[in-house]
This record gives C-alpha cells, sequence and structure tokens, in this order.
C-alpha cells in the first residue's frame, strides 16, 4: 500500500514507519476468498459518507445474516438501509466515497473496505478499492442475538442539534464503542473503531468531546486522514436501548505526553468538536448481549 502524505507524517512522528509498511502490505484491492464467508454472516456494518457540506458522518446498518452479499471479488451489495433521518440517504442518492467497518463482536474480528457507493433501490451497492483486516485490539465481546423489532414497527424517533444534551452526554461517558470516519481528498473515505473501558471518551462542554489514541496498527488512516482533513464523524451505539449519537464535526490530534497522562493506555489525544448531532432513540435494530471487555482496554 502506498500511504498518502498524512499518514506519512503521523507514522514519522510516531517513530513507526517501518512497521506501517509492513502492516501495509496486507491491503488488496479486491474480497479475498477467505473473507467470504466472514462477510456472509455479518449482521452490521458501519458506513463512512460525505454529505454536500464535504462533512463526514458514520451510519450503521443493521439486518439478518446475509446482509452482506458479494457480486463478484470488487462488488458487494448491502441488503438494507438505515432508518430514516440518517444523512448516509441523502449522502449516497448519488454516488460517492464510502468506507465499511464490518466487525464480529464477538471473536472479536473485523474487516474494512474503502471504495465508492450508492444507494439503489432498497440496497447500497459498493466498489472496493482496498480491503483489508486489521488490529483486533479495543472490540468489547457482544453477542448479537436477534432483532428488537422490523423497520416498520419501531417508531421513527430522531432529532438533530448543534449542542450535546444531558442524555447524550451520559450516552457518551457511559460508552465502551465508537465508531470513528474521517476523509482524505484523494484516498477517499476511512472507517475505524475507538474502543476501552466506560469512561475512556471524556466530555468537555456542550460542544466537545476527547478520547486517547491507544496503540495499534501504526498505519494511522484516521489520524493521517485527520492531519489533511479534520472533518470527521463520530457514531456512538448504546448497546442495551438501540440508541444511536452520530456528531459530525472537527478533529485535531494533541500530542502533548503531560496531556496524554490523563488518559490511561494513550499515546496522544483527539479533541473533537460538534458541528451537528443527529440522534435515533431506536437507531440501532439489533439485540446485543455483552460478554466482556477487551483484554487489551488499559486498566
Amino acid at each position: 500500500m502506498k500511504f498518502h502524505s498524512g499518514e506519512i507524517a503521523v507514522q514519522t512522528r510516531a517513530g513507526v514507519t517501518e512497521d506501517a509498511a509492513e502492516v501495509g502490505e496486507g491491503i488488496v484491492d479486491r474480497v479475498p476468498d477467505a473473507a467470504r464467508a466472514f462477510l456472509s454472516t455479518r449482521r452490521m456494518v458501519v458506513i463512512a459518507t460525505i454529505d454536500a457540506r464535504g462533512r463526514v458522518w458514520a451510519s450503521v446498518v443493521t439486518g439478518e445474516p446475509g446482509l452482506i452479499s458479494l457480486l463478484d471479488d470488487r462488488n458487494l451489495r448491502i441488503g438494507a438501509l438505515p432508518p430514516e433521518g440518517d444523512p448516509l440517504l441523502e449522502n449516497l442518492r448519488v454516488e460517492g466515497d464510502v468506507a465499511l467497518f464490518i466487525p464480529d463482536l464477538l471473536a472479536p474480528r473485523r474487516i474494512r473496505l474503502n471504495g465508492t457507493g450508492q444507494i439503489k433501490g432498497s440496497e447500497i451497492h459498493v466498489h472496493a478499492e482496498q480491503v483489508y483486516g486489521n488490529c483486533r485490539r479495543y472490540i468489547q465481546e457482544r453477542l448479537l442475538v436477534g432483532t428488537r423489532a422490523s423497520s416498520a414497527a419501531l417508531p421513527v424517533h430522531v432529532t438533530r442539534s448543534t449542542e450535546l444534551s444531558s442524555q447524550d452526554r451520559d450516552q457518551i461517558l457511559r460508552a465502551d464503542t465508537f465508531f470513528i470516519t474521517t476523509e482524505h481528498p484523494d484516498a477517499g473515505a476511512d472507517a475505524s473503531h475507538k474502543g476501552g473501558n466506560p469512561g475512556f471518551v471524556k466530555v468537555l462542554d456542550d460542544r466537545r468531546i476527547a478520547f486517547p489514541d491507544y496503540n495499534g496498527n501504526h498505519m494511522f488512516n484516521t489520524l493521517g486522514n485527520l492531519a489533511i482533513n479534520p472533518s470527521a464523524g463520530l457514531l456512538f451505539i448504546d448497546f442495551d436501548s438501540g440508541r444511536t449519537l452520530q456528531l459530525t464535526g472537527r478533529a485535531s490530534i494533541d500530542w502533548n505526553p503531560e496531556r496524554a497522562r490523563d488518559f490511561a493506555g494513550a499515546e496522544r489525544i483527539v479533541d473533537f468538536e460538534v458541528a451537528e448531532i443527529v440522534a435515533n432513540q431506536n437507531g440501532f435494530g439489533l439485540i446485543a448481549n455483552f460478554r466482556q471487555y477487551s483484554r487489551f482496554n488499559p486498566a
């Protein structure tokens, strides 16, 4: 894989360029045969999209096993759409950059796919340009055991705002997992995962949050994109209630080691400022039973 200038800059500052080059060799431009069975059994996928104003969003789509099906080794179909009110529905009316983060929350395992996508009927069609599995750390184990109700039976309860409510703050502070999406103007979109013990994300005020960046795969796809383009999207899922919280805004990297010491296990800190919030009381349609925290979570 050829890294872009932002990724190289962050890798160089972190002193991991050789490690990154080795890991990057695992990125291919098509879905490997070994990944086909994995994809066919997935029930959720996190998707990065970009809106008309250049803002990045993170969405989640759920369904039964078979939600994701391969048309060939470079094209796949997601057989469902997110709930009404999700920005993705507008963002993919025409073809645009997308990135998929496809996890197994129980194994844990994940596959990432970057490319282009578009809504066609009631499906999302995606063309792959980069496909890879990577660092499995910080995924909390959960067992997806069924659906809460059919999408038609769940009431639509979506609100938009520009400041975090008390409910939003509480959801973020209790979270052990969230998803982050970014975009590079030439390299396209990216979707990734952040995890830790509850409280690892801090709410600074009604527009700002901060979270640690732990030791990972050393490619720095997320931070490399942010070094070039600060636009980012965050997705928090309350796996107990099904409430989703989508934030779009701007993120920056704080390399101050003194500040990093305030976050257990942090190598650096990411600050995020909210531009817009979409909250959906019934945004996640699956029932997820918690099993245990990742053994990699910093204490």
